[in-house]
């Protein structure tokens, strides 16, 4: 090769950006919207060095806790395209915030999907003294008291309020929907028997469920959740085509080169398919749910329709 020529294609290559086989050539952040103790937290904290592992560069937990993960989603979305800041993004961020109150960022457009990283079964539990023992002698009760029992949630447009606004329109029953802020306040209320039901997102229910203090009903998610195997579904014991699921995903700035979101997302379903990670997280209640960028995009468009209908449905307040 001429000395010209050769000279030139090693300065055009200096002048490109690092490639996937390159990149990351520093430390990476995985920015989310909730702060340390969470289960957002939980499933970043346990990925990273996982990742550090597999891509030989630090990957970083960055809390930016506020508005229902928004703050940390519009901090994502602001950042510079080039693989160094990712996001765990939640259901509440990328849907249900967007579709009940205005965001300073366009979930569709703002964003690169990555991969889904995970699924959370949302479940049904209510207070011992309760009468029902299933999910349809709950039905049974609150047709015959409408407007008499209450539901908790762990906020306004929070996964659990969604879950129960979409069983009330199913069911054709008339709950009380109590907003708590957080699933932790709601749980001690369940407990104290200041609300009669609570669907909760599983990892915070399995202990109270397993020490006798809550009766589990249902789990609203498409199947049976491991952690809690003797719990039917919604969908089998009351309402077929019911489902409600909360989920993380990953996803990067827009305009994130696709060379790079192809090394993350690799590097992302190698993470999820180890055996101690999906135990890690099946001990939470949490199970692992890799995808492509392609169906993950795909799962965001679906869920957004899905959960827009049920809250005009529901008649809440859209800001």
């Amino acid at each position: 090769m001429p000395i010209k020529i050769l000279t030139a294609c090693i300065v055009a290559a200096f002048a490109l950006p690092a490639t996937a086989q390159e990149y990351p050539v520093k430390p990476v952040r995985i920015i989310i919207g909730f702060p340390p103790g969470g289960a957002t937290d939980l499933v970043a904290r346990l990925m990273a060095p996982k990742y550090t592992g597999l891509l030989k560069q630090q990957f970083i937990v960055d809390n930016r806790p506020g508005a229902n993960g928004v703050i940390g989603s519009d901090l994502a979305a602001k950042a510079a395209p080039d693989g160094y800041a990712i996001h765990l993004a939640t259901i509440g961020s990328l849907v249900l915030s967007p579709a009940t109150s205005k965001v300073p960022y366009d979930p569709l457009k703002d964003f690169t999907p990555i991969s889904q990283a995970v699924a959370l079964q949302n479940i049904f539990i209510v207070h011992p003294n309760l009468p029902p023992r299933t999910l349809n002698e709950l039905i049974a009760l609150a047709r015959a008291r409408p407007g008499a029992l209450n539901f908790a949630s762990s906020g306004n447009a929070s996964p659990g309020h969604l879950a129960g606004e979409l069983f009330k329109s199913m069911a054709k029953v008339n709950l009380v929907h109590v907003p708590y802020k957080g699933g932790g306040p709601a749980l001690i209320d369940l407990v104290a028997g200041h609300v009669e039901i609570f669907v909760a997102v599983i990892s915070t229910a399995v202990p109270q469920v397993k020490a006798g203090k809550a009766r589990a009903l249902a789990v609203t998610g498409p199947r049976r959740a491991a952690a809690l195997p003797d719990v039917p579904t919604v969908a089998e014991s009351a309402l077929k085509g019911y489902e409600a699921t909360n989920w993380y995903g990953y996803v990067a700035p827009a305009a994130t080169p696709r060379a790079i979101v192809e090394r993350l997302h690799k590097a992302t379903v190698m993470v999820l398919e180890m055996a101690d990670v999906r135990q890690a997280l099946l001990d939470q209640g949490i199970e692992a749910a890799p995808s492509t960028p392609e169906q993950f995009a795909a799962y965001i468009k679906s869920e957004t329709g899905k959960w827009t209908k049920v809250i005009k449905a529901s008649g809440m307040k859209v800001d």
